[in-house]
């Protein structure tokens, strides 16, 4: 199954799922800021992408935390600030099979679906 997180109103999370809706592409949407994270999705995509990829670091969330906090949440053990954060995981999160990617582009998607260039 394929799972898009991110935020309903982010124009990058419209992209996508509008992408997948147009490739007739099946996929459940969670809202991290109304359904939340876990842990252990934060370990995984963290292992799977580095926090430097995972971690929005344009966010007004991320502007608006300390120097300390900034540096913390790029540590394994700061995932629990970006758990009460959710804001700062860079959207959208596409989890595909195997396959954890963040953001969007035509060409990326059409990579990650296996589908020839239209």
């Amino acid at each position: 199954m394929t799972r898009v997180y991110g935020i309903k109103n982010c124009d990058s999370v419209k992209k996508a799922v509008s992408w997948l809706k147009d490739h007739n592409i099946e996929y459940d949407f969670f809202d991290v800021k109304t359904c939340g994270l876990t842990l252990t999705h934060l370990e995984q995509w963290r292992e799977a992408l580095g926090a430097d990829t995972l971690i929005n670091k344009r966010s007004t969330t991320w502007k608006q935390l300390s120097p300390e906090d900034q540096a913390r949440v790029l540590q394994p053990q700061g995932l629990a600030i970006a758990l009460a954060n959710p804001t700062l995981i860079k959207r959208p999160l596409l989890e595909h099979k195997e396959t954890i990617a963040v953001g969007f582009s035509d060409t990326q998607y059409q990579a990650i679906f296996n589908l020839d260039s239209q």
